[in-house]
């Protein structure tokens, strides 16, 4: 059963700014930024105290108060972008067998909101050395095993299958996506509900980005702070959300009906082995990546007609992308449209390479390349179409969106219409 077919037939996301499909690319093709000044906490303390925060009432989406009290913000993110997805795909899962039905969700920092919350309960707002475990919630367990983000997917959609957590830092919503494809393509499952979330945004993940100055302290202008590409740009903003999908084995898909978003063609990841949060300037890693997805997918660098790029907004990064396309795509990386969400977003750590996919997708739906917001003043080391400010009209049959994440992760996706390759 090897070399099966694997489309995306539904669409689930919540992100900052667009808590739905719908809303969520209004935001992105309008060109419309997110990242704010921190709400969740006082952020006084901090050195960067900007980040793309979500307006998520879990009431309104249809979580119970056990689900609420049950479970960390980032698997109540997962659960509902699961349910719109399914929702979205028409499928129903009655007519698959509950063992052929898996679930893959990506995190890069699990239950982080949960464990902050306890952690100041049980030890009294950190007064206390010896912690009273007394105070914690039932379900303390739950947000220290980051599994359990799989397991709420699985149960709220009654899937027996396979059930996963993918946690390969910021390229985890790549890799768990990737890693369903694997599994319909090997013949293990039929269908996957695949994604990624995270909720990062606590005082201990804004303490850690602070002391290795990788987020922005521009929190005078928190609209305009998320700037990839950009000359004046210094450093990510950090932000949260979801995007889960349906995954289907083609032939199948197309029997019942079912609305086809995009084949997910070629995936593949490599790992630098150079620095836990270095990058190399020559892109090597990222461009072999690359290479191979392209390789998997058949398809000739000047097949790719729009490029989703990881563009942090830290210098480094954009830089190592820029030479990674370049070196992968050759003369038709300059031809091809590139542009960074992230601008809008913000960086939600894991969940952002589902996010990313989610644009891509959409991307091609509409045939419109989403912008790089903020981009006034182009870092001359970063020559490529950036697309700056305004949505383009272009049309899209193949992307390639990529990835890259602390520990040497460098991830790497192409995207197409499935009528591209009819064989």
């Amino acid at each position: 059963m090897t070399g099966r077919r694997v489309v995306i037939t539904g669409i689930g996301v919540l992100a900052p700014g667009g808590i739905g499909v719908k809303n969520f690319w209004s935001l992105l093709s309008e060109g419309r930024t997110s990242t704010r000044e921190i709400t969740f906490f006082d952020p006084s303390p901090f050195r960067s105290r900007v980040a793309a925060e979500a307006d998520f009432d879990p009431w309104e989406h249809g979580l119970g108060p056990q689900e609420i009290r049950r479970m960390d913000r980032a698997a109540q993110f997962a659960v509902v972008a699961a349910r719109e997805a399914m929702a979205d795909s028409g499928l129903d899962l009655d007519d698959v067998a509950p063992h052929r039905a898996g679930v893959t969700v990506g995190s890069a920092v699990g239950a982080t909101m949960g464990l902050d919350r306890e952690y100041r309960v049980v030890s009294d707002g950190g007064r206390l050395d010896l912690v009273d475990h007394e105070y914690a919630v039932p379900h303390l367990y739950d947000y220290f095993v980051p599994s359990s983000f799989a397991a709420e997917v699985a149960w709220s959609a009654g899937t027996e299958g396979p059930a996963t957590v993918v946690s390969t830092g910021c390229t985890s919503g790549l890799d768990s996506v990737g890693y369903a494809v694997e599994l319909i393509r090997d013949g293990t499952a039929d269908v996957m509900i695949a994604g990624a979330t995270d909720a990062p945004i606590s005082p201990i993940t804004v303490a850690c980005f602070d002391a290795i100055k990788a987020t922005t302290p521009r929190n005078d202008d928190p609209e305009h702070a998320s700037r990839p590409f950009d000359r004046t740009r210094n450093g990510f903003v950090l932000g949260e959300g979801a995007a889960m999908f349906v995954l289907e084995e083609l032939e199948s898909a197309r029997r019942r009906g079912a609305h086809l978003y995009a084949e997910i063609a070629g995936y593949a990841s490599r790992c630098n082995a150079f620095h836990m949060t270095g990058l190399r300037p020559d892109g090597r890693e990222m461009a072999e990546a690359i290479r191979a997805a392209l390789d998997e997918a058949r398809a000739d660098p000047e097949d790719v007609d729009y490029i989703n790029a990881h563009g942090s907004g830290t210098k480094q990064n954009d830089r190592h992308e820029t030479a990674a396309f370049k070196r992968s795509l050759g003369e038709h990386a300059r031809r091809t449209p590139v542009s960074s969400i992230k601008s809008m977003v913000g960086h939600s750590l894991g969940a952002i390479g589902s996010i990313e996919i989610a644009a891509s997708v959409l991307a091609m739906e509409n045939n419109v390349v989403p912008p790089t917001a903020n981009l006034h003043v182009p870092d001359p080391e970063c020559d490529l179409d950036y697309v700056p400010l305004t949505a383009r009209d272009w049309r899209t049959d193949t992307v390639l969106t990529v990835g890259s994440g602390f520990g040497g992760f460098q991830s790497a996706m192409v995207l197409t219409r499935p009528e591209r390759n009819p064989a």
